[in-house]
């Protein structure tokens, strides 16, 4: 869990030899993801089960999410997995904020300072919407990136100035079709 949690909700749609999955089609892939993240200040993940309106709320917050990462790499092209999938970025940027307008933060002093959440509403959108505000908000967004090997459809940070891919696996795949386009020419 090194990737920011808004990149981990963008990285949900992936892509395998049979073609996109979506790790939120279902309301027990989302109760799975939602319980392999770190969320403990907003929600309680080991009991928490989704259901279908968090379903249905959390996969419009994550294509929100990932039109907000296609603007980070523009000029660039968008994964293609988004083109023709997500919001207009009006309605993402209102999405967005609309979903972390929950969130209050305070700061409370009795003994000793401790910071108080009052999450009202959605936790988890409430939640993934506030990580997505930090994360564009953040030192990162410059490098942000589509990864370009073949099939992938994921965005990532460019950590190293000579990478390229998201991970070593998309880079040999990338190395082996341009090995394979060279021999047949």
């Amino acid at each position: 869990m090194d990737d920011p949690l808004a990149l981990r909700l963008a990285s949900t749609i992936r892509a395998r030899r049979s073609g996109l999955t979506d790790a939120f089609a279902t309301v027990e892939g989302l109760t799975t993801w939602v319980r392999d993240q770190d969320l403990g200040r907003f929600l309680d993940t080991s009991t928490f089960t989704a259901d279908e309106a968090t379903r249905v709320r959390t996969v419009a917050l994550r294509q929100a999410v990932r039109a907000l990462f296609a603007k980070a790499v523009a000029p660039a092209p968008p994964s293609s997995a988004d083109p023709a999938a997500l919001p207009p970025l009006p309605e993402a940027l209102a999405l967005v904020n609309r979903s972390a307008a929950p969130l209050r933060r305070s700061l409370n002093w009795t003994d000793t300072p401790e910071e108080h959440l009052d999450v009202q509403g959605d936790h988890l959108a409430a939640a993934l919407a506030a990580a997505a505000i930090d994360f564009f908000a953040g030192p990162d967004l410059e490098l942000v990136r589509v990864c370009p090997a073949p099939r992938c459809v994921l965005y990532f940070i460019k950590r190293h100035h000579r990478q390229e891919w998201c991970s070593v696996a998309c880079g040999n795949r990338a190395r082996a079709a341009r090995h394979y386009r060279a021999k047949e020419a």
